[in-house]
């Protein structure tokens, strides 16, 4: 792709996922519904505040054995939509094989930056590693998230709490979003595209599973592919896997149960 040969059109839609798939607000609305479901069947510490914003805060969902694994989630939206309560869904693969699971809220664009963001992540992680243990979580976390949340997973990967993490259709570098439609929120400066793409960044030497869906937009494909590239040169671990005929939203139904392709990867994500 010759990026700087392109109109303002053809730049917005590379990255536009929701035109890229037709049925995407019904998977949307499919989800948050399972999601909401999802919270109403299991007993757990819901909206714990991690931080002083109205969207920081946990919901927990502890497994009975308080050392299990505990998958952390990250929710998409481009940092600047949706909420943690409309993932919850993802989670029921990992309880299914009797993992915790939690899920932080971050604040959105415009209202937060994205260093800021990414901060709020980290301090959630700071939050439940002093917390964690008195809701029945101990065990290993494992970092994850979709899209934006994706990006996160990678940028938060070297906090001391984190054993390693899977990054679900993210997005690795950020220079071209601010030729688009994304940055009118985001507004993105020359130092935060240096300083929070993780492939400009040093890479972490913790293991980083990589995923996307063979059916989503050539950008996002790309930055999948090029960071397990970077990491792999390095001599990193991780795994790339791709989800054939996945697209940007349909790659997440393989974390609704314990049968889905990423979460029989997980234990994997543990060595």
């Amino acid at each position: 792709m010759n990026w700087g040969a392109l109109s303002r059109a053809e730049r917005d839609a590379a990255y536009d996922n929701i035109a890229a798939v037709a049925d995407s607000m019904a998977l949307n609305t499919a989800r948050a519904e399972a999601s909401a479901a999802f919270r109403a069947a299991h007993a757990g510490p819901l909206d714990l505040r991690y931080g002083p914003r109205e969207r920081n805060s946990w919901d927990l969902f502890p497994a009975s054995d308080p050392s299990a694994p505990c998958f952390v989630f990250i929710h998409g939206g481009y940092w600047q939509r949706n909420s943690k309560d409309q993932f919850a869904s993802l989670v029921a693969g990992p309880c299914a094989i009797g993992w915790s699971a939690a899920l932080p809220g971050y604040t959105l664009a415009p209202d937060a930056s994205l260093t800021e963001i990414a901060a709020e992540i980290n301090a959630a992680l700071d939050w439940l590693a002093a917390n964690g243990p008195a809701h029945g979580i101990r065990g290993p976390v494992v970092l994850s998230g979709w899209s934006a949340g994706g990006h996160l997973t990678s940028l938060c990967l070297g906090h001391p709490l984190v054993h390693s993490g899977l990054a679900i259709s993210g997005i690795f570098e950020l220079g071209p979003l601010r030729d688009t439609v994304l940055n009118d929120k985001l507004r993105l400066t020359d130092q935060e595209i240096v300083a929070l793409s993780p492939l400009r960044l040093p890479m972490v030497n913790k293991t980083l599973a990589i995923t996307y869906g063979t059916a989503e937009l050539p950008a996002l494909v790309a930055d999948s592919r090029n960071l397990h590239a970077a990491r792999s040169a390095a001599h990193l671990p991780g795994t790339l896997i791709p989800v054939p005929g996945a697209n940007h939203f349909t790659i997440v139904r393989e974390l609704q149960d314990e049968r889905g392709l990423l979460t029989r990867h997980l234990p994997a994500l543990l060595g």
